[in-house]
């Protein structure tokens, strides 16, 4: 067995080091400094650190140990904005403890997650294998320079991940209730039919394109996708925007738009649906001088970590340490997780999310000490069982 030691340091605080974090206002694209924070102090404990700009994105891939397996961590330094400062009760990035809680922008997602992933490491005085760490600026993105373009560049070369887990805040009412295997793919898609301008009194001047636009959709609508998958709900497609840009009540438009958004369970790839949708574009255009344009842009495809061991360790591990039994779940919208399961199996299991994203958004410091004991007792787990191999 090979193992990593690691030379006596002192250990980051987790809420000195998340205080640091919340600190720089890294709003998408903006690093502000944030990655600097997690590079000083990995390099510090002993890992090699390598940036990785694109285009104006920050990222760092961190590994320590050269040997197998090796455990991942990915996360994400950037977050949304704050909103309007006078709706905070503290200063959004002034990072300030108040009645047991630290406040700030990306408190919970996810600052707070990679400063305990980083404290529970720091307490290692060796391990078998490798850790590292993946981190993007990119997440609250377009998320095209970020974690994707990581991935792309690890995989091109060789680099060898053999578990991840992200930090993304999972749980829902109490640390440990939640965690992710999974996560639905999601497809945008625009409509545009083109007819012809007119006057509403002369509707044979015309080419009214509403019609066959709320004809396309209320197919669309109509269909069944699919009665849902294992561990997943049923497809869903939403229209999220119908608009023909017309000021006055007495013309045809000249064309009409709408949007909508499929969330799909791995029954679907992001190339059947596509097709599906070209298709009924054909059949609603064919016949009739109207035009339908049709584009479509899909951000992650459905995936599914299946049970097997190295779920079973993070759950088993939750309930050891925090004492709940995780939902092993695939709800929610998209995440870093789908590129990074290109690499390997990944689970994402961080803090309680009812916060993120909202004015004032905080995490207790009780959380964030949970957190650092659960991460840190997941990894020496992780190592025990998977270790023993290398």
């Amino acid at each position: 067995m090979v193992k990593t030691d690691i030379s006596a340091k002192k250990s980051p605080d987790v809420v000195t080091l998340a205080k640091a974090l919340i600190s720089r206002p890294s709003v998408t694209p903006a690093d502000a400094g944030a990655m600097d924070v997690v590079q000083r102090t990995l390099e510090g404990m002993g890992f090699t650190c390598t940036r990785l700009k694109f285009e104006d994105i920050e990222n760092l891939y961190a590994r320590r140990g050269t040997a197998a397996p090796n455990l991942c961590f990915a996360g994400h330094t950037d977050v949304v904005p704050s909103g309007a400062r006078n709706l905070w009760k503290y200063d959004p990035f002034g990072a300030e403890v108040h009645d047991g809680a630290l406040i700030g922008r990306g408190a919970v997602d996810m600052k707070g997650a990679i400063a305990a992933w980083i404290a529970a490491v720091a307490r290692l005085s060796s391990h078998p294998g490798s850790l590292s760490f993946l981190i993007t600026g990119d997440e609250e993105g377009d998320a095209v320079n970020g974690t994707k373009k990581v991935v792309e560049h690890l995989k091109a070369r060789g680099e060898v991940i053999d578990h991840c887990i992200v930090g993304e805040p999972t749980s829902v009412d109490r640390l440990g209730d939640m965690i992710k295997v999974g996560r639905r793919g999601s497809l945008n898609a625009t409509f545009t039919v083109i007819g012809k301008q007119g006057h509403v009194a002369y509707p044979d001047r015309a080419l009214n394109p509403l019609p066959v636009l709320v004809n396309l959709l209320a197919e669309m609508k109509g269909r069944v996708l699919d009665k849902g998958y294992e561990s997943f709900p049923p497809s869903n497609l939403e229209i999220t925007s119908i608009d023909t840009g017309n000021p006055t009540t007495n013309i045809i438009p000249a064309q009409a738009s709408a949007r909508v958004n499929i969330r799909f369970n791995p029954t679907h790839t992001g190339t059947t649906l596509n097709g599906w949708l070209l298709k009924l574009c054909e059949k609603h255009a064919h016949g009739t001088p109207i035009r339908i344009d049709f584009k479509a842009r899909v951000s992650g495809e459905a995936f599914l970590t299946e049970p097997g061991d190295f779920v079973d360790l993070i759950l088993d591990t939750i309930k050891a340490k925090l004492g709940v039994k995780a939902d092993p779940s695939t709800s929610g919208g998209t995440s870093d997780a789908r590129f990074i399961r290109d690499l390997c199996p990944v689970v994402e299991f961080g803090l309680v999310g009812q916060t993120m994203h909202q004015v004032n958004e905080a995490v207790s410091v009780a959380d964030l000490e949970a957190l650092t004991d659960a991460y840190q007792a997941l990894i020496e787990a992780y190592f025990s069982k998977f270790g023993a191999a290398s």
